[in-house]
């Protein structure tokens, strides 16, 4: 995830099948073996590993860079929506429980799952009674449509999911409710009681429950609301709220005592607190964690390459690892608006010059970084169709056909532009390194940018005129599905209506009206063949424009925390379940 954007949608049947069963954690429950289990390569990949309901303790968790932002209603990384169930509430949520299971939606502020009527262009939720905010005040339909409406305001929250404002029947020039302050909204969702929110659609979309399960329907009090500050402190509706807030440095999640278990069948709040330290350098991390000082890598992305020797070659430390294969492309966008890359030829020439073993090598081999591909779906999803359009023997390029495609645009001798990556990311930084050498083998020079982790979509590789003015033509990227479908991973990263000239977008370099088209008729097609086999046309329209260099389909390599109890890799994340784990 990282992810959203304006899209005219519609079919009822688009939604992968969802289970209305609400769920507690694992089935492991009333045990406690804390620092019984035995270790073991991959324990906690499909089951919970050292299962236990021992309350108590602090988990301590590090990022190497910044967080995007607490707001529900503007993060988009996916270990951010992981780590924000712990103090905020969503309609939905993906069931907090290892293996395939961990896919599928499951009620949480809401009662149920949405009901669909008017051919899937309204939804509607009913919300559980006794769900509180931290100071005591009970949580009504108004707080879930004012969270999500604030949302759409895109200036204020760069960032965010854009779902909601392509989807609902919004009055023509809404802005949100800072900016259009008074404005009528029943259009788009109506509140009958304090109990009944529903959502009116331009199109019907059958996966609307999805969309129920964004951060962005954690309830926000108007009378609270800071803007663009109310990260600084978000009114909690979980089980932990925030005791401190030092932006950019750390901060610390305690027990909200008007959290009400008997209202909530998701969660088991075990530890006491959650301390989070930011901007940690990542390889002190990996050795904080094998060292037992530190529990969590939350950005949950796995080993660094200076770790990855090491943990790999001691078979002790690799026990206490797992090897997740991620619905998750690491690649590189092409900027059609940097010069030359206006010339497909030159984006194609990048495109045959690049050593993908170096990218895969770059993000650690095979094990820990992922496997070659010339997609960008990956395998897992549904629809996905094996191809390369730039193919080389040996992965490592075709240093010819590029030297081709570079005097077909013009730049026989090659040409200089800049590549950005996230600063506080080593793998990002050897990808780039990698691909610097590779390209130079055919003249075309790169310049290494680095950007700060918290604001690369919002004010730099995501921000299409500090793009084109300081001739970004590559910006490393990575994109997990916001579900695992073809519409959950390919829409907010190849719709050219995502791409927000002021900031944030997801999308970074593909603008092509017949891709947007096809977006549009695979949304309305109701048959799933049918549906599915316009992901794979996708696919190969944007590679035919060599606008997205794609690198490999992820996997990592996690240490699994000695330290805590109830570990598990969540299929919805990729990464192990914050909600769930316990101290040992």
């Amino acid at each position: 995830m990282r992810k959203s954007r304006a899209l005219v949608a519609g079919a009822a049947a688009l939604a992968l099948t969802l289970s209305a069963a609400a769920c507690g954690g694992s089935d492991d429950k009333g045990s406690d073996n804390s620092g019984g289990a035995k270790p073991e390569f991959n324990a906690a990949l499909t089951q919970v590993f050292n299962p236990s309901d021992k309350k108590g303790g602090t988990i301590r968790l590090a990022n190497s860079g910044d967080w995007d932002t607490l707001d529900p209603g503007e993060t988009y990384y996916g270990y951010s929506w992981n780590f924000l169930r712990l103090y905020g509430r969503g309609l939905l949520m993906f069931k907090p429980v290892p293996g395939a299971e961990g896919n599928t939606v499951t009620p949480d502020l809401a009662e149920g799952l949405g009901t669909p009527s008017d051919g899937g262009k309204t939804w509607t939720y009913k919300i559980r009674k006794g769900v509180k905010f931290e100071d005591g005040t009970e949580v009504t339909s108004k707080d879930v449509k004012y969270a999500v409406l604030r949302s759409i305001d895109k200036e204020t929250f760069p960032n965010g999911p854009a779902y909601f404002e392509g989807f609902l029947n919004l009055p023509e020039g809404y802005k949100g409710p800072y900016k259009s302050k008074g404005v009528n909204t029943d259009s788009a969702i109506t509140t009958p009681d304090d109990q009944t929110i529903v959502f009116h659609l331009k199109q019907a979309f059958g996966g609307f429950d999805y969309f129920a399960a964004l951060p962005q329907t954690v309830p926000v009090p108007e009378a609270k609301d800071t803007g663009a500050k109310y990260k600084e402190h978000v009114v909690s509706t979980g089980p932990y709220k925030f005791e401190t807030n030092e932006l950019g440095k750390s901060f610390k999640l305690v027990r909200n005592d008007k959290w009400d278990a008997a209202t909530d069948p998701n969660r088991k709040a075990l530890p006491d607190a959650y301390e989070v330290q930011l901007n940690v350098n990542a390889d002190d991390i990996d050795n904080r964690l094998l060292s037992g000082d530190l529990d969590v890598d939350v950005v949950g992305t796995g080993v660094q390459p200076a770790t990855l020797g090491r943990v790999v070659g001691d078979p002790t430390l690799k026990a206490s690892t797992d090897n997740p294969t991620l619905a998750r492309l690491w690649y590189t966008s092409i900027n059609p608006t940097v010069a030359p890359l206006d010339n497909i030829d030159c984006r194609k020439a990048i495109e045959y010059a690049a050593d993908k073993v170096g990218y895969q090598t770059a993000y650690g081999g095979p094990l820990a970084g992922g496997d070659i591909t010339g997609t960008i779906l990956p395998p897992m999803i549904p629809g996905y169709e094996k191809f390369d359009l730039y193919p080389s023997a040996d992965g490592t390029g075709d240093v010819a056909k590029a030297k081709e495609h570079l005097k077909a645009c013009g730049q026989e001798n090659g040409f200089e532009t800049n590549i950005a990556y996230r600063a506080e990311r080593p793998k990002e930084k050897a990808t780039a390194e990698a691909l610097q050498q590779s390209l130079a083998r055919v003249g075309i020079k790169l310049t290494l940018k680095p950007f700060p982790q918290g604001d690369y979509f919002s004010q730099y590789a995501g921000n299409p005129p500090y793009v084109k003015n300081n001739k970004l033509g590559l910006n490393l990227n990575g994109w997990g599905a916001d579900w695992n479908d073809g519409f959950g991973f390919l829409s907010q990263i190849v719709d050219s209506r995502v791409i927000r000239e002021t900031g944030g977008s997801s999308n970074t370099s593909v603008r092509i009206p017949e891709v947007d088209g096809l977006l549009d008729k695979a949304s309305s097609e109701t048959d799933a063949a049918k549906r599915d086999a316009y992901w794979a046309q996708i696919d190969k329209r944007v590679m035919e424009e060599a606008v997205i260099l794609p690198g490999v389909t992820a996997k990592s390599l996690l240490i699994r925390p000695k330290t805590l109890s109830n570990v598990f890799v969540s299929d919805a994340y990729n990464m192990y379940d914050y909600l769930s784990l316990g101290v040992a």
